[in-house]
């Protein structure tokens, strides 16, 4: 158990930058992308991460549960700069129902910040 990074990647490509200094700058024990096929073709991380692949247009439980089956144990710290509401909304229920905590980190201009 130590620090993992779970991140959603949309279709926008503008928000995997983010994404992408944001694993290359932290040390991160796990990281869990969730994404489409598409994004996982197209998103080329500095370090070796796992994926959720989903599709969109699946019914919100099935997209959920596919996020819970692969939560990781320990600290756990979520991105949602990129994606969209139903992936974040999967997202958020799936470490709900699993009674996780989390916080939300992000990169600023003055470095990582977690809340």
């Amino acid at each position: 158990m130590g620090k993992s990074i779970i991140a959603v990647l949309g279709v926008g490509r503008g928000s995997w930058g983010h994404v992408a200094r944001l694993i290359a700058v932290e040390e991160w024990d796990r990281m869990l992308l969730v994404s489409n096929e598409w994004g996982k073709e197209k998103f080329a991380p500095a370090k070796e991460a796992e994926w959720v692949i989903v599709n969109n247009r699946a019914p919100f439980d099935v997209i959920k549960d596919a996020i819970k089956e692969k939560l990781p144990e320990g600290e756990v710290c979520v991105s949602l700069i990129s994606g969209n509401g139903k992936e974040h909304m999967a997202l958020l229920a799936a470490l709900k129902e699993s009674n996780k905590d989390y916080k939300i980190v992000v990169l600023t201009g003055s470095g990582t910040k977690y809340y």
